[in-house]
């Protein structure tokens, strides 16, 4: 039996962020098919991988409301300096999300007038 709640929320990070299988896969420590598994609802994370794939739920909501959803995916992979020229996909990854986090709250803040 699989974690619909979970599988549903690979598909949602997906559409709502352009994220492909090995996107998703990068960000949570899984194989690209154990992700391509989770999209297709066969599947399900558990552990780690669960709390990976949530942090980037939220992260991905996040950035849906402050950029274009269709650059999302390449935000996510780019050399970011704030982060010391690591990739936010890389540093979900590595169990980081905070840093990820902080950098979308200034993403988030109104300029100052």
């Amino acid at each position: 039996m699989t974690n619909v709640a979970f599988a549903d929320e690979a598909t949602h990070i997906a559409e709502l962020g352009h994220l492909t299988d090995v996107d998703i896969a990068r960000a949570t420590g899984a194989a690209p098919s154990t992700a391509r598994a989770w999209l297709a609802g066969t599947r399900s994370p558990s552990g780690e991988r669960a709390e990976r794939l949530a942090e980037l739920s939220a992260l991905v909501e996040r950035l849906a409301r402050v950029m274009k959803p269709e650059y999302i995916s390449v935000w996510m992979r780019k050399p970011l300096r704030l982060l010391d020229d690591d990739k936010p996909l890389d540093v979900i990854a590595a169990g980081r999300y905070r840093e990820v986090s902080r950098l979308i709250a200034v993403l988030e803040s109104p300029p100052a007038s």
